[in-house]
């Protein structure tokens, strides 16, 4: 992200909704080229299974389609950023594994991605903003206090 916005909330909600680095006007272009030489080293996390095989995984009344890239909610489509996407990809390929924010991090951003890892539950709120799911009453993404974040019902 380039922009003239340099105060640290700016920075951070940049970082927040996706952006892989952030930096502020006046900059150096050799500092520019530094950092996109930089971005372009970085591996991005692959798909563990073949994403053109992969079936539909239904969770109740969500449905994930890893191959589109579509999620359904009780037959409506939910419109999804890239990242939210891979992020409830990883959470229900293996429903009810409790996985933590460094495990999401590694998988969805990467094994060298490097930044605050609360990252993950601004991503995980927003999912469920999207899913309709109350973090106090989950139906599908749920928070194991102190470990991590899982798929599938409460008991």
């Amino acid at each position: 992200m380039l922009t003239a916005r340099a105060e640290e909330v700016d920075k951070l909600v940049g970082l927040s909704i996706g952006a892989d680095d952030y930096l502020t006007k006046p900059f150096s272009p050799r500092e520019l080229i530094a950092r996109i030489r930089a971005m372009r080293r970085r591996p991005r996390a692959a798909a563990s299974t073949d994403q053109t095989t992969a079936p539909v995984r239904q969770l109740g009344e969500l449905a994930i389609d890893p191959a589109a890239r579509e999620v359904h909610l009780g037959g409506r489509p939910i419109e999804l950023t890239r990242l939210e996407f891979d992020l409830l990809d990883v959470l229900s390929e293996r429903p009810r594994v409790v996985l933590s924010r460094r495990q999401l991090l590694e998988r969805v951003w990467g094994p060298d991605w490097y930044g605050d890892d609360h990252l993950v539950d601004v991503h995980i709120a927003n999912l469920r903003r999207k899913l309709g799911d109350d973090p106090r009453a989950p139906r599908c993404i749920l928070t194991v206090r102190g470990v991590g974040y899982r798929m599938g019902p409460g008991r």
